[in-house]
Formats: C-alpha cells, structure tokens, sequence
C-alpha cells in the first residue's frame, strides 16, 4: 500500500465535527451490541473503526444510518438531531453507505443500479421517471448523467450495461460504492468495503476511497478490518471491543495503546 499512503499524505486537514454520536447503546435480548459510545467525525476527513469480531462496529453504523434505533444516546448531522430518524430520511439529509454483504439488485444493469441510488433525490419518483412523463423525463436524463459521471470516475464505463450479477466480486463492490455515491452524501459510511478482495483490488478501492474525500469532498467513516489499509488512509481510528469505546486518536496514536494491542492480541472478544 505504499501508493496509497503516498496519496493519503497530501489529504487536507479535516475540519469541525460534521456527525457527533452521542453515548448510544444497543442492546438484543440480554446481548449488549454496543455500550455508551460516543464519537466526533470531523469534516472533510477519514475516520476508521476498527476492533474484534463482534466488538459492535456493523450496530454502530446501523445507529447511524437509522437501521437501529439507539436505546440511549443521539446521534446529530451538523447539529440536527437523527437519532430516531428513517433510514430514507438520513439519506436524504445526506448520509449513504454501503453493507457488509453486497446489497447491489442483481437482475439490473450497473447503471439501472446506480439510477436506483438517486431515487432520494427524484422529485418524481422513480416509476413516473420510468415512463417519461413530461417533467418526470427532464429529470431522469438529469439524474442518468450524474450516474454516467459516477461511472466514468469510478471506471465502470465498459460495464454500464452488464448485469451485476455477471461481475466480478471487486467490481461488485465498485458499483455498491457508486450506487451510494448517487445519493450525492456529505458522509459516507462504508462496511467493509474490501472485505473478501485480493491486494490488487484491496489497493484500488483504497484509492478510490480518497479520491471520492479529497475530489469530492465527502466525508467517510468506514470499517475495515485491513490494518495495512487503515493505517494509510486514516486522518483519526476509533477502537471498538465488546461494544465499547477502547481507544481513539491518529493512527499512530491507535497502534501504540495498550488496549488496543491487548484487544487484537488476545484479549479482546472474538467470534
């Protein structure tokens, strides 16, 4: 990853706090997902959570993005409240993100993908921009040339008109990238995004990852478990371990602390 790190040394310096999660709490059951965790994510930065199978991260960011809601805390958006939020609400006030497990519609072309991504920002509705109704028609040659300039920076040109399915793994999670793109976020929250991929594609989704926060201004908080990745791309790392907050900091902060060595080393939960 030395490119990448490389490229990670000329990001800008993030700004004030754009998303502030508040001592939020899930449990399940008699499970406690997540306990008392709070977090700034700064403007305009990266910031990774990181830690050990089951420490909480997937639920945090399901916090977040309004697919659970907190049993206690809030979760704000530049000073608006989300907490108890729909998740198509978060999204239209500007948080995307992508999943663990691809969540891509299989039977549609990448393009029809990405256009589904737009359907918070259709007036219309995406059936009436399906069958061309006067206005309904301007705006859906509007939002297909925004998806046609996702494609292009994302590379996917030649595979526009291909079915998801028929791709391979990678460019799956290529295209589940540009289908959150298409929401036009101000924050992005990526789960895995290079889980399951080999080095090759593992280095150009990192590249991709900060060239959509530096080109595009966006801000990302991503989970990954690629230590190499983390390290390089990271401007500030949050450390999760049986639901709760161990540590924080830059990540040559995070590679030094105690706690974090003791959770990845074999005192930290597992499974």
């Amino acid at each position: 990853m030395a490119g990448t790190a490389a490229r990670a040394s000329d990001k800008r310096m993030p700004g004030d706090s754009q998303l502030v999660v508040e001592g939020v709490s899930k449990k399940f059951g008699g499970v406690v997902a997540v306990s008392d965790v709070s977090l700034e994510v700064p403007r305009g930065g990266i910031l990774s959570i990181i830690g050990p199978n089951g420490a909480g991260k997937t639920s945090l960011l399901n916090m977040i993005s309004g697919f659970y809601t907190p049993d206690t805390g809030r979760v704000a958006l530049e000073g608006t409240d989300i907490t108890r939020r729909k998740p198509s609400d978060i999204a239209a006030l500007g948080i995307a993100r992508t999943f663990q497990n691809i969540a891509l519609f299989s039977g549609l072309t990448v393009l029809d993908n990405l256009m589904l991504g737009r359907h918070v920002r259709m007036k219309a509705g995406v059936f009436a921009s399906a069958l061309y109704w006067g206005p309904a028609r301007r705006e859906e040659i509007a939002h297909r040339e925004a998806c046609e300039e996702i494609i292009e920076f994302l590379k996917l040109q030649d595979l526009r008109k291909q079915q998801t399915a028929a791709l391979a793994y990678g460019l799956r999670k290529r295209v589940e990238l540009g289908r959150a793109l298409a929401l036009e976020p101000k924050i992005l929250l990526l789960d895995e995004p290079m889980g399951g991929m080999n080095t090759d594609e593992k280095e150009d989704m990192a590249r991709y990852i900060l060239d959509v926060n530096q080109e595009r201004g966006v801000t990302v908080v991503l989970i990954e478990h690629d230590m190499g990745v983390v390290m390089d791309i990271s401007d500030r790392v949050v450390v999760l371990d049986r639901g709760r907050r161990i540590a924080g900091g830059t990540p040559e902060e995070v590679q030094r602390d105690p706690a974090v060595i003791a959770a990845y080393l074999g005192g930290g939960s597992r499974g």
